[in-house]
């Protein structure tokens, strides 16, 4: 079997290199975490253990109280669907699958095809989904509110106030590829980039082409596949360093929105096609049968075996390992907003009032990341009109508010003064290991659903929640930061 990779298995369309090689760890955190290697998750016995703690973890969750007037609408970003050659999902597909999944909103990112406008897609609520239109282009996620079309080719800062003007969003994309990329007029960046994941070990691709032409492997890969789905496609997933220290950096400065990236295409189908008795091709539901890997009995003895009754043509194995329902799955931007609109929904992204989460381990609808003040915490964004301050004074008996004890809560996102007695407070709908960064830096760690901290003075402070799986701690909530100035 030669290493090359064929035209066809580009970068981009790699999200199954599940089967990884190497020992790269899932982060630079201080305590113990990614102790396992992506190919060590990969065996049977790490799948099945993993999959049983995170069915422990589902069965004890309680989600934590509401925040008056705001809902957690699971999100969806940077999604493809009937966009390319190289995507292989639809629109009613994706749509089925968000139901499935508990997905409330998906932002797409066509792929920019000029002449198409990217705007002329599904927009407002389908069965219950909004869906907001939107692209994947000039290294941005864009999700203007009216057509660019006649803009998209300008200079940058053009481009940019192109799409910010009238409530429209924009998304540092990518950022291994653009890594000192200015963040002047951006609304943020992506904070996990699944596709990033599949990108840093291609190795993994090998490994999987292998295991589909051994017909013991590829019994075995099926049934971890049909036991294990979700654990299979986040074998690789990574804290992801490089985009969350630009983040933490550039955070600093201004305030930015930090989304998860799904860069889900559902062009994962691993396929196997008889071409003879001993030859076979290798490939995806995307690429054409020129674009595939030609495999001979040469190099892979067992491939006689999987060929053996079958005729040329014939499809002789098939692997599905990203469905829409599964990517979804693996990793989500929940949005705090008062109501499912797309006024809404831009209104809370612009805000930073959201939170990447990876629910496969365990669902993280509820969570929540306040700062608790004494008096009203004033923001110089104008937050003290915003949802996201909630007032929690006590009442007395007859109904009155006892002001000596007023506090008002200040949501993630939102920028307020530094005073003293002020309190970070963040719930959990279980007990995961908390990490409390200050402009980047942790300065507080326990374990616990329910964290409280006392803050020390002015920063960006944002938490991280980390839950323990065969016994290796793995990222799995990252809140927007809180802002003190």
């Amino acid at each position: 079997m030669q290493t090359r990779l064929p035209a066809g298995w580009q970068p981009w369309i790699v999200l199954l290199a599940l089967a990884l090689t190497g020992s790269a760890r899932v982060s630079a955190a201080d305590f113990p975490a990614g102790k396992l290697s992506p190919t060590e998750r990969m065996k049977t016995a790490h799948l099945k253990a993993a999959y049983e703690d995170a069915e422990r973890l589902q069965q004890t969750r309680k989600a934590p109280p509401p925040l008056p007037g705001i809902q957690d609408y699971k999100a969806i970003l940077h999604a493809h669907a009937e966009d390319s050659a190289h995507t292989g999902g639809t629109r009613p597909e994706m749509l089925a699958d968000a139901k499935r999944a508990g997905v409330q909103v998906i932002l797409l990112t066509d792929h920019l095809r000029p002449p198409r406008d990217f705007m002329d897609s599904w927009r407002g609520l389908h069965d219950g989904v909004l869906f907001i239109p939107g692209s994947e282009a000039k290294g941005f996620l864009v999700y203007p509110f009216t057509s660019i079309m006649d803009r998209v080719e300008r200079p940058r800062a053009e481009l940019i106030a192109s799409v910010t003007g009238n409530n429209g969003l924009i998304f540092l994309s990518h950022i291994e590829e653009r890594k000192d990329h200015p963040m002047d007029g951006l609304t943020g960046l992506e904070i996990y980039n699944r596709h990033f994941d599949a990108k840093k070990d291609m190795a993994g691709l090998i490994a999987i082409g292998m295991k589909l032409h051994d017909p013991g492997q590829l019994a075995e890969l099926q049934e971890n596949l049909r036991l294990y789905p979700d654990e299979l496609l986040a074998a690789q997933a990574t804290y992801q360093d490089e985009y969350i220290n630009k983040w933490d950096a550039e955070s600093q400065s201004r305030r930015l929105t930090g989304v998860a990236a799904n860069d889900c295409h559902h062009n994962q189908i691993m396929v196997v096609k008889m071409v003879d008795e001993n030859t076979v091709l290798v490939g995806t539901n995307v690429d054409p049968d020129r674009e595939m890997r030609r495999i001979t009995a040469e190099s892979r003895p067992s491939i006689r075996e999987l060929t053996k009754g079958h005729k040329p043509g014939d499809l002789l194995a098939r692997a599905d390992f990203d469905p829409y329902y599964r990517s979804f799955r693996d990793s989500a931007t929940h949005i705090l907003a008062p109501e499912l609109t797309e006024a809404g929904i831009r209104s809370a992204l612009q805000q930073g009032h959201a939170f990447v989460s990876h629910d496969w381990m365990c669902d993280a609808t509820g969570f929540s990341f306040l700062l608790t003040s004494p008096e009203p915490a004033g923001s110089a964004s104008g937050a003290a009109a915003s949802p996201a301050l909630v007032d929690t004074g006590a009442r007395r008996p007859d109904g009155s508010r006892d002001a000596r004890s007023t506090m008002t809560q200040t949501l993630m996102g939102d920028e307020a003064k530094f005073s003293e007695g002020q309190k970070l407070l963040a719930r959990f709908p279980v007990t995961c290991h908390v990490r409390l960064l200050r402009n980047g830096k942790v300065v507080a760690e326990e374990e616990t659903d329910q964290f409280k901290h006392p803050v020390e003075g002015p920063g960006v402070y944002r938490v991280e929640g980390w839950l323990r799986l065969d016994g290796e701690d793995r990222p799995w909530v990252y809140s927007n930061p809180i802002y003190l100035r």
